[in-house]
């Protein structure tokens, strides 16, 4: 009974938090969105200040590296901003438009810390009405059942108790009746009573 209760809570409890995964990706892609958009701004404004200078991307960044302790500060953050404006737009890139159930092999994308922080501190877990809600709620359901009463099985093995074997009482055998040879009936003892048809000799023990 208590496996059975712990399983059935671990199910309810991997249904609530499956259920809010397509809730919490689709606002998740909202804030990678917005990320996107906002990282786009100053890359444009870079290298638009390096076009007009007449120097490429990487040009700008090496001769903005050479202007002292803060222009090679500078450099270096946005050197991180680029960098950071192509994976954020490969993720976008990836995740846009997918349903929940297509973005499951695409949680690879969901990896930036900075935007999950803030999607998890203004996200509201919701009741799932769609049928891709009542999809991962049952997944969740069978996967919390499964997993508690697989290690409460493992961890309750050492305290089963053996069923006792009920093997068959094996009787000795003390006389093997031996073929009496061709030729020699048995003889009539006198004053023996004479012996029934189909009846059994004793058992020599």
């Amino acid at each position: 009974m208590i496996i059975r209760a712990l399983a059935l809570a671990a199910g309810i409890a991997g249904a609530a938090g499956f259920s809010q995964f397509p809730e919490f990706t689709q606002q998740y892609v909202q804030r990678l969105g917005g990320a996107v958009d906002e990282l786009a701004r100053s890359v444009e404004a870079f290298d638009r200040d390096a076009a007009a200078l007449g120097l490429d991307r990487e040009a700008a960044l090496a001769q903005l590296a050479t202007g002292g302790a803060f222009g090679a500060a500078r450099a270096e953050t946005m050197r991180e901003t680029l960098t950071r404006h192509a994976r954020l737009s490969g993720d976008l890139a990836a995740l846009e438009g997918k349903s929940a159930l297509s973005r499951v092999p695409l949680v690879a994308h969901f990896a930036d810390p900075e935007i999950a922080e803030r999607t998890w501190q203004a996200y509201r877990p919701g009741v799932p009405m769609t049928a891709e809600g009542a999809i991962f709620a049952g997944s969740g359901f069978v996967s919390g059942w499964l997993a508690v009463a697989f290690l409460m099985s493992l961890l309750s093995l050492p305290f089963r108790r053996r069923p006792r074997g009920r093997g068959r009482r094996v009787e000795p055998v003390l006389h093997r009746p031996t073929q009496a040879p061709r030729g020699h009936g048995l003889r009539a003892v006198r004053g023996a009573a004479p012996a029934r048809a189909g009846a059994r000799l004793p058992r020599d023990i």
